[in-house]
């Protein structure tokens, strides 16, 4: 009987031993450390060479006098929005202006007034009437502008409305200037946009307007063209149509 045992625990022991040395693996205490496992490859992108979009140029404002130039180089005035119907009474320029010194004649007195609430300066309205009036080429007086007193001429920046108005009872049908009543009144819109047969040449037909208005105040009625292709006469009505005529702003254009 305990010789049998002893087989038993004899056999035990060897094979536990056998278990110890690699069958099993022994389990240890502390964490495990495992391996470092290669990274997968990484898949190699074309390069690409990218340029840079530069950034654009800076560009100068436009100057807007150099937008209303002509080809033959004279400076235009900007356009206005002229209402139809504006203040219905006249504000006259303050101040004055002399007549050019040096220079001989009989001095005629006159004011400017402008209809309230019109898009215009008075006061460059009234600056640049004086020029005309007083261009050599004008009608040879010595115009001086004055804001009170006895005057011979008015002249009246107005809206189409008050054209109609002031013109009344000649028809202007809100487009024409006139004389009428001691007054040169010129009709804002054409003020601002001239006429076809001026082009875009408004700066010569203002000159046209304001002495064929107060070419009327001084006595001058109308005249017509004196032939096809010729310079049409101040006092031909060029607003309406140049009949055949060249363009002419000034009574005395060679002088």
């Amino acid at each position: 009987m305990w010789v049998l045992a002893l087989s038993i625990s004899a056999s035990l022991l060897v094979g536990g031993s056998a278990l110890l040395s690699g069958h099993l693996a022994p389990v240890p205490d502390g964490p495990v450390s495992l391996p470092d496992r290669p990274a997968p490859p990484t898949a190699l992108l074309p390069e690409v060479s990218v340029t840079p979009t530069p950034p654009p140029e800076p560009t100068e404002a436009p100057d807007p006098e150099q937008s209303f130039l002509l080809a033959n180089g004279r400076r235009q005035p900007q356009k206005m929005a002229v209402p139809k119907s504006a203040g219905g009474r006249y504000t006259v320029v303050s101040g004055g202006a002399r007549p050019p010194a040096g220079r001989k004649g009989k001095v005629i007195r006159y004011l400017v007034e402008v209809e309230r609430g019109l898009p215009f300066e008075a006061r460059e309205f009234a600056d640049e009437v004086h020029r005309i009036l007083n261009d050599r080429r004008s009608w040879g007086f010595r115009f001086q502008r004055v804001e009170r007193g006895p005057v011979k001429i008015r002249v009246s920046l107005s809206s189409p409305a008050m054209t109609d108005r002031r013109c009344h009872p000649l028809i202007t049908f809100g487009t024409l200037s006139c004389w009428n009543d001691g007054r040169a009144v010129i009709n804002a819109v054409r003020w601002n946009t001239g006429v076809r047969g001026y082009g875009r040449d408004v700066a010569s037909y203002r000159e046209y307007v304001i002495n064929h208005e107060v070419g009327h105040g001084l006595g001058h009625g109308h005249e017509p063209c004196p032939g096809p292709g010729r310079r049409a006469p101040v006092m031909l009505q060029q607003t309406k149509s140049l009949y055949g005529c060249r363009p002419n702003a000034w009574p005395s254009p060679r002088r």
